[in-house]
């Protein structure tokens, strides 16, 4: 077990996780469970800087998995609106263990690697909801955050062996962020098959999965000077 997790439990009265290829227009669906990627994100709303990597260890869900179907009027790109109806989950109850790393793609932030520092303020920021916005999956799914013990209280599923959910999309890897060769330079779209035992889903870390498609190249920002900005142990920007 890491020392520098953090446990939260993530609530909403609705929730859309999806693969981002069928997020451009018409029809949406939720899949059954949390991404990794939109828990990273969600992770990186309640604290984030450039000198650290989110990993996501597991999620456990909570209340019985529903889904609600509205009929919703989106903008067209081409003008005026299109009806389209988006199934959602409903009433969701998640519980969330991560873990952070130093970013060594960024060595011109080596002096900002203190542990306790970022650990104290990670967990100050889950007792206060985050430092931004919790968004499930899209932004009109308002989310809730609060500290919780992750193994604690009775989840819907805790007697279910298993549930396969499939294949399932998993995260994107940012050239910022890559830990192997073949992923540096560019950004590589990640699958992995997701299977929930008693409750909880363990991911596999990004570098682990092994189904994965390079999309496009792309550079890292460099920071630096003019650029960054370091924060102190209570979470106040130093000049």
């Amino acid at each position: 077990m890491h020392e520098n997790k953090i446990e939260f439990e993530l609530t909403g009265p609705y929730a859309l996780f999806s693969d981002p290829i069928t997020r451009v227009g018409g029809e949406k669906l939720s899949y059954h469970v949390p991404t990794y990627e939109a828990l990273k994100g969600i992770v990186q709303s309640i604290y984030w800087k450039p000198t650290i990597v989110w990993i996501v260890d597991a999620v456990r869900v909570m209340n019985p998995i529903q889904t609600e179907s509205k009929g919703i009027r989106p903008i067209s790109y081409n003008g005026g609106n299109d009806l389209s109806f988006y199934t959602y989950l409903k009433d969701v109850r998640y519980r969330v263990r991560a873990h952070f790393e130093w970013n060594t793609n960024r060595p011109e932030l080596a002096s900002d690697r203190n542990e306790n520092k970022h650990h104290n303020i990670a967990k100050r920021m889950v007792e206060r909801g985050g430092r931004r916005d919790i968004f499930l999956g899209t932004r009109e799914c308002q989310g809730y955050v609060e500290p919780c013990a992750f193994d604690e209280g009775k989840g819907f599923y805790d007697s279910i062996d298993e549930l396969d959910f499939g294949f399932m999309y998993h995260g994107i890897t940012y050239a910022d962020e890559a830990v192997l060769d073949e992923d540096r330079g560019g950004l590589t779209v990640r699958f992995f098959r997701a299977v929930m035992k008693n409750g909880v889903i363990t991911f596999p870390r990004p570098e682990e999965c092994t189904q994965k498609r390079r999309i496009k190249d792309m550079d890292m920002k460099i920071f630096g000077d003019g650029n960054f900005s370091g924060i102190n142990e209570f979470g106040e920007v130093e000049p």
